[in-house]
């Protein structure tokens, strides 16, 4: 008598019932991440949301027609996201479109406008030495030092100082120009005064400025002086058109024109090469300052070069006299703080003046995250309110219900009893989905547009293709005659091979989309693929344990008519049995 065979050890079945508690604990510690996150709802994009979609251009800097490539373009985006970012709004949106374009999408919220604000801000610092000033409009006024005793008063709009005990001041008083002709003589005397550090020398060319110069010695200066004494001469800061054409096209190691404004008043500059630029910053911050009453400062640490630099440049700017002895802080080509110095300087430096809160941030972020490589435009400011976004959002949500429904009642009546495993793994698979968006706003920033609500739709369809192919293959094992918990057995290992090539297809094309596409369609194709993804799990660590799990009640294994799984609703064939037939007696005569 033969042994009988050894079938299946039970090491080799699977255990649903760990792999299900696996899942349940993995949906609990995310909704428990969810609400501990403080974020219990994804986050809404700008469609759904309303805010502002900015269009920047980006233009080539004077001397650098090839600017506009791939790789300023990607830093550009880079350091705006981070600005926008260090302000809290991390739910933007900023991406290149084209080859010199980057749209900006900005929800609605507490600091949309201040992200606006900052987002094509080139941020371009220098530090460098005042040449010359007067009062922009009126050539008789005043320079900005002259009625200065200390550093907090001498500067338009700020002034600098590095510590408590290296606090910048100034002294002495300017003599402005008093015609076109002086300021041109002011000017040249100033760029001869600026090659040596002497005092003397400093003082010479300041007094020189209220002389007259004559026809020759304005003739004697080469031409790119006599540009700049034009340029000065012509200047006129209380034009905004002229403002920002100011130094237009000047490099750093270049003399130049600027504007500051200061207590409403403007104040127009002839400032020489840049001595230190910002890109020597190693951190800023916005801080109030309590003990001074100062109000909102902010602070600048350089790095060990650029340390060194304004030691050195501060070290000889103390020599000279005012307006020589300030230097300029050239953000964009507006000096924004003008402050004078009497020794070198090193360390910490503040930049303080009449800032508010919004506007020390503002600086301090930019200067935090560097300068764009590039000068770009506003092409297009567009507003986007968020009631077309809800209406689309509402009518999609109402054809999502309504699909999900017909998926329903479709499972209900075709496979009765098995509708409640696939309507439980839908359930499952749409709490992963929106756990997983709520905890993906806050870490990688996703928003939640109305292409993303259409991906989780599509979803639905790929998620309930999976369970009928597992149900189809348990339904054609039953109709082979096998009892239920031995046909799911085999139709598991069938099904998961289809399951897994489906879902990889679906997979492979939400990448694709995701990597040759920008802007909203690319959160279509996220969605796609991560609910891709989601469908295996919940397949292979829910469906499949509850299925096993049923397939031992009584009402699946008997095949109830209601089960779904009714061997003579299905056609099944019964078990092939062997019997024994008497033969019939042979004649051997016939034979």
């Amino acid at each position: 008598m033969a042994a009988p065979k050894k079938g299946r050890s039970a090491s080799a079945q699977s255990r649903p019932g760990r792999s299900l508690a696996l899942i349940l604990i993995a949906i609990a510690a995310l909704t428990g991440g969810m609400f501990v996150s403080g974020h219990p709802t994804p986050r809404l994009g700008i469609d759904l949301a309303g805010g502002t979609s900015i269009t920047l251009e980006a233009k080539n800097e004077p001397g650098q027609p090839n600017a506009i490539n791939k790789t300023n373009m990607n830093t550009a985006v880079d350091i705006m996201n981070r600005r926008v970012n260090g302000l809290g709004v991390s739910e933007a949106e900023v991406q290149t479109q084209g080859d010199k374009n980057i749209i900006v999408n900005i929800p609605k919220g507490t600091n949309s406008e201040q992200a606006r604000k900052q987002v094509g801000t080139t941020a371009k610092l220098y530090f460098r030495p005042v040449l010359a000033t007067e009062a922009s409009g009126s050539a008789a006024s005043p320079s900005p030092s002259a009625s200065s005793s200390s550093s907090a008063s001498s500067s338009p709009s700020s002034s600098a100082s590095t510590t408590a005990t290296d606090k910048a001041t100034s002294s002495s008083s300017a003599t402005p120009s008093a015609t076109a002709t002086s300021q041109g003589r002011a000017v040249t005397d100033a760029l001869k005064a600026d090659s040596t550090p002497s005092a003397s020398s400093s003082a010479s060319a300041t007094s020189s400025a209220s002389a007259s110069a004559s026809p020759s010695a304005s003739a004697s200066v080469d031409p790119a002086t006599a540009k700049l004494q034009a340029e000065y001469s012509a200047l006129d800061c209380t034009d905004k058109a002229a403002r920002a054409k100011a130094g237009d096209g000047a490099k750093p190691t270049d003399p130049t024109v600027a504007c500051g404004e200061n207590d409403g008043v403007w104040y127009k500059y002839v400032l020489g090469p840049a001595a230190v630029a910002g890109t020597d910053i190693k951190a800023s911050k916005a801080v109030l300052d309590t003990t001074s009453g100062a109000g909102w400062k902010v602070t600048m640490d350089f790095t060990s070069s650029g340390s060194k630099k304004f030691a050195t440049i501060t070290g000889q700017l103390a020599q000279k006299t005012t307006p020589q002895n300030q230097f300029g802080i050239v953000l964009d080509g507006e000096v924004v703080s003008a402050p004078s110095v009497t020794q070198s300087l090193s360390g910490s430096v503040e930049i303080t003046g009449s800032f508010t809160q919004t506007e020390a941030q503002d600086l301090a972020n930019m200067l935090k995250y560097g300068a764009l490589p590039l000068t770009f435009k506003e092409a297009s400011v567009t507003t986007v309110t968020a009631a077309l976004g809800g209406e689309q959002l509402h009518a999609g949500l109402i054809a999502g219900a309504i699909g999900l429904g017909l998926v329903i009642i479709y499972l209900v009546v075709y496979y009765r009893g098995l509708s409640i495993i696939a309507i439980a793994s839908l359930l499952v698979s749409a709490a992963l989905t929106y756990v997983l968006m709520a905890l993906l706003g806050p870490a990688i920033g996703f928003a939640l547009n109305l292409p993303a609500v259409c991906g989780a739709i599509v979803a639905i369809g790929i998620t309930a293709d999976s369970f009928i192919v597992f149900f189809e293959r348990i339904r054609d094992e039953i109709r082979e005659g096998r009892t239920l918990r031995p046909a799911v057995e085999r139709a598991w290992p069938r099904a998961r091979r289809t399951i897994l090539v489906s879902d990889f297809v679906s997979f492979l094309a939400a990448a694709v989309l995701f990597i040759v596409t920008v802007g909203k369609v690319q959160g279509f194709a996220f969605t796609l693929g991560l609910t891709t993804v989601l469908d295996v799990v919940v397949v292979f660590f829910f469906t499949k344990p509850l299925m096993t799990i049923l397939a031992r009640k009584k009402f699946f294994a008997s095949g109830h008519s209601w089960s779904g799984l009714d061997p003579k609703r299905l056609g099944a064939k019964p078990p092939l049995r062997r019997t024994r037939r008497a033969s019939a007696p042979v004649d051997t005569k016939e034979a």
